[in-house]
């Protein structure tokens, strides 16, 4: 994203949140067998193996409450917002270069999250809408943009790596469909399909749905993410940005 080498991104309400309050607090290291009701005593959430402080939150909430009654008087006048928008106005606010979410704004990359309300950033709409109501966010306008983004996109081709699964996957293979499919896909995850879950499904089945090319050669990674998307970058996009600018 800082490099500019995607064209969209597609996230939980999860991966919009955290990427925030990872700047205005620090998150810990702990274990996944830490007792639950132990670290709710001493007022720590566990996320896997990571410990965020209910203090974290009450940071990010002194923070974006102001933003939203920025946004509400905005509307008013000029303004219809949009998940996409709200995420691009919160990365502009954050003004942090370790945000992902910061440069996704600098570089004008859209940020859908189809699910913007299934987290703490829902929490904090819900406390807005009862303090100050009458914010709205058209979540129409939204499946608009990501679906033109794939119409659009011939004569180029399009490509999509998918870390983990749930509801951005099947989104951004959703908006491939009307195009008659994705020509590049790779995904990587831990889930198995034997359940039936989407996040488990393999690439046949998104080509069976037209979601992905029949002609094309997808690939599923049976790994966590934090271990193997930072190898694929390596062997790909980072070498392509070092040897730009060495050519520079």
């Amino acid at each position: 994203v800082q490099h500019h080498m995607v064209d969209v991104v597609v996230t939980t309400a999860g991966g919009i949140e955290e990427d925030l309050i990872k700047c205005l607090a620090p998150t810990y290291r702990g274990e996944f067998s830490l007792p639950g009701a132990l670290l709710r005593s001493k007022g720590l959430n566990r996320i896997g193996n990571l410990l965020v402080p209910n203090d974290n939150y009450c940071k990010f909430e002194n923070w974006i409450m102001p933003l939203f009654d920025q946004m509400l008087q905005e509307q008013s006048t000029e303004n219809v917002w949009t998940p996409s928008k709200v995420i691009a106005r919160l990365g502009k606010e954050i003004n942090d270069e370790s945000s992902y979410l910061y440069w996704a704004y600098k570089n004008n990359i859209p940020v859908y999250c189809p699910a913007l309300t299934d987290g703490s950033l829902g929490d904090m709409l819900f406390c807005h809408a009862v303090r100050n109501p009458g914010l709205i966010i058209d979540i129409v306008q939204d499946i608009r943009l990501i679906n033109g983004e794939a119409i659009h996109a011939s004569p180029r081709k399009t490509g999509v790596i998918i870390l983990g699964g749930g509801l951005p996957k099947h989104h951004i293979c959703n908006a491939n469909m009307f195009r008659n499919g994705a020509d590049y896909a790779v995904y990587i995850n831990t889930a198995q399909e034997f359940d039936g879950s989407d996040s488990g499904a393999q690439p046949d089945e998104a080509v069976s749905w037209g979601k992905i090319k029949g002609s094309a050669k997808p690939v599923k990674v049976h790994c966590d993410a934090t271990i193997a998307f930072p190898l694929l970058v390596a062997a790909t996009f980072a070498r392509r940005s070092h040897s730009a600018n060495s050519t520079n």
